[in-house]
């Protein structure tokens, strides 16, 4: 784990594939805004991340999430679930990025309340497309709420 960038956006990336990992971390280090990128591999890891508790009681509130749908353990569903039901959690946007297409998993997602909806991408080059569209869009336009 990286140490936290001073004023930094933090994105929390729930992501069990360690080359996807990699990948999507790889597509913001190029950003021109300071992206503090934490990652977790699961759904119970992505909780205690956000709740700040166990193995990340001094975690920070991450500014947005990058969610995989495909969870070993508490599925992505059950994560946006959560976070979309607790108040002090709802404001955080979610970004669901998997490999699925289904539309059943598109609408679950947005009947769960994510922000988008984004399948995830094949190549090197497309994650690097989508690391700086996240960029342009996420991290330039959007506004986030004071902690």
């Amino acid at each position: 784990m990286s140490p936290p960038i001073e004023d930094a956006i933090t994105v929390l990336l729930v992501e069990p594939n360690p080359g996807d990992a990699r990948l999507f971390s790889e597509s913001f280090d190029d950003a021109t805004i300071a992206c503090d990128i934490r990652t977790v591999t699961d759904g119970e890891a992505a909780l205690d991340f956000v709740h700040q508790r166990n193995d990340h009681a001094d975690s920070p509130r991450p500014d947005m999430i990058l969610l995989d749908f495909q969870l070993p353990g508490v599925t992505g569903a059950d994560v946006l679930s959560e976070l979309k039901s607790e108040p002090a959690l709802r404001s955080i946007p979610v970004i669901v990025m998997t490999s699925s297409a289904s539309e059943e998993d598109i609408a679950r997602s947005y009947d769960l309340h994510a922000n988008a909806y984004v399948q995830k991408p094949v190549g090197p080059d497309e994650f690097i497309r989508l690391g700086r569209s996240f960029e342009d869009f996420w991290l330039t336009f959007v506004r986030f709420p004071d902690d």
